[in-house]
């Protein structure tokens, strides 16, 4: 799986650059149509159809959540023509169900009846999705769209070692996270934000199997890009393994970077690292990557004149107030970040202790204002929906303008703020696995569904020899 992300990743990477380049430029102009065609869909126009396709998805989401924290919606939804919409509904459904991929298989179907009979195709269609095939290329659309994407923006495209090792052996959870952090997890996360945000607020078709057949592909496309690095990684899901990866994590998240230090020994070489393509850019790719940045700040601010704290007050003054605690909560990470410079080494206890007294006066500070302003639970948890896009959002804008920051003090308080986020979008996407390792059943049902019977047959023998009941 990781041998085959890595080479998609590299050609989306020369993709990108081809794009980027006159030759293709000057193919395309002298070409008539139909060669025009055939070039375009065997060189870039696969990646660039790729891109379009998972774009497609956000603009679709951040359609609906602009709609739904505008009040847009509901205005519509007021409409009394609106509600008789039974037959627009059906029409909707049906053409859904057609949309989940059954227009992207009908060639390959085609193929294989003309080839082998409708039977061999029918089982071969069966077989495919059994052997969770969707689930694979889902992800891997997921990859050449990141790469093909970035290095439209940057450009930078680099040689990418992909190994020629034996690719049966399980791959520890911080090679799968410094591997698809970027490319899938933080994306994955962001479209499940989306999601939910558009199930609380939203009003449109919660009655009705509608909404089913329009976020049911989006569901698909989220539990991919988080779990099938999992899903294909052998052993997976054996307890002793993931109590392993976990240490193995811990240790990589806490130990420090620096000169001569490899990305896979410390979390802060690896930031540096899977940041480097911005201090190459250019002032276009910058502008553009703070652009894109600025959608985080559309949750706070939508989501901030919802909660009861607001009293549905249209005051520009609210938005204000939640950037106070934005303001905040930097200020104890730089905090933070002092202490760590000053203490870590020789005083560990009176760091600890400082950390805690921070945590502390920053939860208390919390619940006063949870019981003074009469918050409610739900409050709480959207309120945090709101603010975690924010500060992902400043460290976007952080790491596009690192040599400025670095010029005022600030990169320190930056690195511990993406520190914090890595931490906890580890967590997120580690509990799963730990859940699911808690049941033998599930990794015995993976090495069926990955091996074949010799190889499976091979491998419960040799956890017998050694000693596993």
């Amino acid at each position: 799986m990781n041998q085959i992300s890595l080479f998609e990743a590299k050609v989306a990477n020369g993709n990108g650059e081809q794009t980027l380049s006159r030759d293709v430029y000057r193919l395309g102009q002298r070409f008539d149509f139909y060669r025009m065609l055939s070039f375009y869909f065997t060189t870039v126009g696969f990646y660039f159809s790729s891109m379009i396709t998972v774009l497609t998805v956000y603009v679709f989401l951040y359609g609906r959540l602009y709609m739904v924290l505008s009040g847009l919606e509901k205005a519509i939804l007021d409409d009394p023509s609106i509600h008789q919409s039974k037959s627009l509904e059906a029409s909707l459904a049906t053409q859904s169900v057609f949309q989940l991929g059954l227009l992207l298989v009908l060639p390959m179907l085609m193929e294989i009846i003309l080839e082998r009979g409708f039977r061999a195709a029918l089982a071969d269609f069966i077989i495919m999705q059994l052997q969770l095939a969707s689930v694979f290329f889902t992800f891997q659309l997921g990859t050449k769209a990141h790469y093909y994407g970035r290095i439209i923006l940057h450009g930078g495209a680099k040689y990418k070692g992909t190994g020629r090792g034996f690719v049966v052996f399980h791959a520890k959870f911080s090679d799968n996270y410094r591997l698809y952090s970027r490319s899938h997890f933080v994306k994955g996360l962001e479209l499940v934000m989306l999601l939910v945000i558009y199930k609380v607020y939203g009003k449109s078709y919660r009655s009705s199997s509608l909404y089913l057949f329009i976020t049911f592909s989006m569901w698909f496309l989220v539990a991919s890009w988080l779990f099938a690095p999992f899903l294909f990684n052998p052993s997976g899901f054996e307890w002793q393994k993931t109590v392993d990866d976990w240490t193995d994590w811990k240790r990589w998240m806490g130990n420090r970077g620096g000169i001569g230090i490899q990305s896979d020994r410390s979390w802060e070489s690896w930031w540096d690292e899977v940041h480097a393509h911005l201090k190459n850019t250019n002032i276009r790719g910058r502008v553009l990557e703070i652009i894109l940045a600025f959608r985080f700040l559309i949750y706070q601010y939508g989501i901030v004149y919802h909660l009861n704290i607001a009293h549905h007050s249209q005051s520009f003054l609210v938005y204000g107030l939640s950037w106070l605690v934005v303001a905040t909560v930097l200020l104890v990470l730089k905090m933070v970040s002092m202490g760590r410079r000053r203490f870590s080494a020789d005083f560990q206890l009176m760091f600890r202790i400082l950390k805690g007294l921070l945590f502390l006066g920053f939860i208390s500070v919390m619940m006063v204002l949870f019981v003074v302003c009469g918050l409610t639970v739900s409050d709480l948890f959207v309120g945090l929906l709101a603010f975690m896009p924010t500060g992902w959002a400043l460290l976007l804008v952080g790491q596009a303008c690192r040599p400025l920051l670095e010029g005022v003090g600030l990169w320190d308080s930056i690195k511990e703020l993406g520190r914090a986020y890595e931490y906890v979008l580890g967590i997120i996407i580690f509990m799963p696995v730990v859940i699911l390792s808690w049941f033998p059943v599930i990794s015995e049902f993976q090495t069926r569904l990955l091996f074949n019977q010799a190889f499976s047959r091979g491998l419960q023998i040799s956890m017998i020899l050694a000693g596993q009941k």
